[in-house]
């Protein structure tokens, strides 16, 4: 099936896929090993790019290596740093494209002139280092060298004559350029074939076979860098009305006749809200009571309007406690909203931890409007079928576990109506009845939520075996029991570091030189202190205290004293464990470069 020009069209631009990486003691030379005379290289002093020309000199560099693509450039304080990929892995196609898995990236320090720096500028270059060695190991980065794959199959399908033609970056919806900010000095120096827009999210593909035709399903994930961030430092929506964890996914269908899209999208509640960490295992959730709260959740709403036409928005937060107050504040938000189903679905008063098959609830519920949604189709020739005219949308409080037991079953939904509307399935059959196939399509679903919830949360997806099975199994159980210790672990202790990554990558925070310094600003971390000295000081006095008052029960049969040395140690362990909850916001890892908003 060909409904694009190919691959080996002189009409597609196609981005250099091996590079080669000189060092030499004053600069970085990368150039392409298809054309010798294509590329640039960066001056280790100042970081300044500068097109290959035959005055440079490339003899006897201190070392030569293949590099896979250029991620971006970036300037911090004093020095300019190169972020290259040095390892991919094929891992699968987009429309007949390949697709590679980014899986390790190096930094390229172009900072001689950090030893002119003062201290402070040194201190401040130090932690923004840091920065970028933990956006080395950022996960689920995708990209192609010759194809955009930022953009849904229908809106493809619409592009003028020529796009295809236009660089890579040029093609490609800026929502979901993850390194979009890492491009600009590339995208000013026109090095185009040397620039690969990065989508991080996530990419799965399976084969089927019902009723003797095989088909191809393939799931992307595109995650939107307007809101990037981790679980507990983004949270709800910006005063543009932009939503923390929001991502497009489309599942898309393929035989040899026919291929097809079906597209949902998640987020965060899009009002005003928080939920900072604090050491507790729960954070209390907190609406923000803020004049512009309808303005954004109007602007939310009329850019997914805009974008994807009519909405349904299917809350699956619990209607109690404090989620039921943030659902409540939501639900009250979407009153004024015309145009928008809102449809609120406690999630786990209906499934709780394994009844799977009670989403039917919701879907009948919404089923004559998912319908009228439909979905897009194309036949081998290129003609237009049927139109997606609307969208889902669905949230709960991370926008991860709930979201995608419940994503994957209105997927399946929507499979079943493309198989019966091409002829592989009568009305009454669904995919269900294929158990294999059935099977691989819903770990398809799992792993993309493994995924997603690593980039967000930081561990796989719990609640993975009820899309995996439908049902909640002991090793599951168990899975989820670990993955949710891990949350508890990174959210407190690790995330405010990788949030502040993010947003240097992303843009959100802006250095130049003659800013403010870290310190100047504040942003000198109290937390960071506590938690290299009071931290293990306080976790020892407790793990100390709790053992020794034990002790000294088991042996107050014997001896009446040691009632009195019980409670004493009792009540220093109890006091030591008052002072670190009442001081936890500060012992927790905490961002430095940006605010909550």
């Amino acid at each position: 099936m060909d409904i694009e020009p190919s691959s080996d069209s002189p009409e597609r631009f196609k981005l250099y896929d091996e590079l080669e990486l000189l060092e030499f003691q004053d600069k970085f030379v990368i150039k392409s090993h298809q054309s010798s005379n294509q590329g640039f290289w960066i001056n280790r002093c100042d970081g300044n790019i500068n097109l290959l020309d035959g005055d440079t000199n490339l003899e006897s560099p201190s070392n030569t290596s293949t590099i896979y693509g250029v991620v971006g450039t970036i300037r911090l304080v004093v020095g300019t740093y190169a972020i290259v990929i040095t390892s991919r892995k094929e891992v699968g196609s987009f429309l007949g494209f390949p697709v590679y898995h980014l899986t390790s990236m190096r930094v390229l320090a172009c900072n001689e002139a950090l030893r002119f720096a003062t201290g402070q500028e040194k201190k401040d270059e130090a932690y923004f280092t840091t920065l970028l060695k933990a956006v080395e190991s950022m996960p689920g980065l995708y990209y192609s060298y010759e194809t955009d794959i930022t953009l849904s199959l229908q809106i493809r399908s619409k592009l003028v004559e020529g796009w295809m033609r236009k660089p890579i970056w040029k093609q490609a919806d800026p929502r979901f350029v993850w390194n979009r900010h890492l491009l600009e000095e590339l995208i000013e120096c026109k090095l185009d074939r040397f620039i690969i827009p990065l989508v991080q999210g996530s990419f799965q593909k399976t084969e089927l076979k019902v009723k003797d035709t095989l088909s191809t399903v393939t799931l992307i994930s595109r995650r939107c860098t307007r809101r990037l961030g981790t679980r507990m430092w983004r949270r709800g929506a910006n005063l543009d009305g932009d939503t923390a964890n929001f991502l497009e996914t489309e599942q898309l269908f393929e035989t040899e006749d026919f291929r097809s899209s079906f597209l949902q999208v998640r987020g965060s509640i899009p009002i005003l809200w928080e939920q900072i960490v604090d050491l507790s295992y729960k954070p209390h959730l907190r609406v923000i009571s803020h004049e512009q709260t309808p303005n954004i959740v109007t602007r939310h709403f009329n850019d997914l309007k805009q974008r994807y036409g009519e909405i349904i928005a299917v809350d699956l937060t619990d209607k109690h406690g404090e989620e039921g107050q943030l659902s409540a504040a939501y639900a009250a938000e979407m009153q004024n909203q015309q145009n928008v189903r809102y449809m609120p679905f406690d999630f786990h008063c209906h499934c709780g931890s394994s009844n799977f098959d009670n989403l039917k609830i919701l879907y009948d519920d919404i089923s004559e409007d998912f319908e009228k949604q439909r979905y897009f189709l194309i036949d081998s020739k290129g003609n237009v079928l049927e139109e997606q005219n609307g969208i889902v949308r669905e949230n709960c409080i991370d926008s991860l576990d709930r979201t995608n037991v419940t994503q994957c079953y209105l997927a399946e939904k929507s499979l079943n109506l493309q198989l019966q509307r091409i002829g592989l399935l009568t009305l009454s059959e669904s995919i269900s009845m294929f158990v294999e196939e059935f099977g691989k399509f819903r770990t398809l679903w799992a792993e993309q939520g493994d995924e997603i919830s690593l980039e967000y949360a930081g561990t796989f997806a719990l609640k993975g075996d009820l899309v995996r099975y439908g049902k909640q199994t002991l090793t599951g159980m168990i899975r989820d029991g670990m993955s949710a210790i891990s949350r508890y672990y990174l959210n407190n202790f690790h995330d405010g570091v990788r949030q502040d990554a993010l947003d240097l990558i992303s843009g959100h925070y802006n250095i130049s030189r003659n800013s403010p310094s870290l310190q100047q600003n504040n942003f000198e971390p109290f937390s960071k202190t506590i938690n290299m000295q009071i931290l293990p000081v306080a976790s020892a006095l407790i793990i100390g205290g709790l053992t020794a008052t034990t002790l000294t029960l088991q042996q107050a049969g014997r001896n009446a004293h040691q009632y009195v040395s019980s409670v004493v140690y009792a009540g220093i362990t109890a006091g030591v464990m008052a002072i670190v909850k009442a001081n936890g916001r500060q012992l927790c890892s905490r961002p430095r470069l940006c605010g909550l908003l």
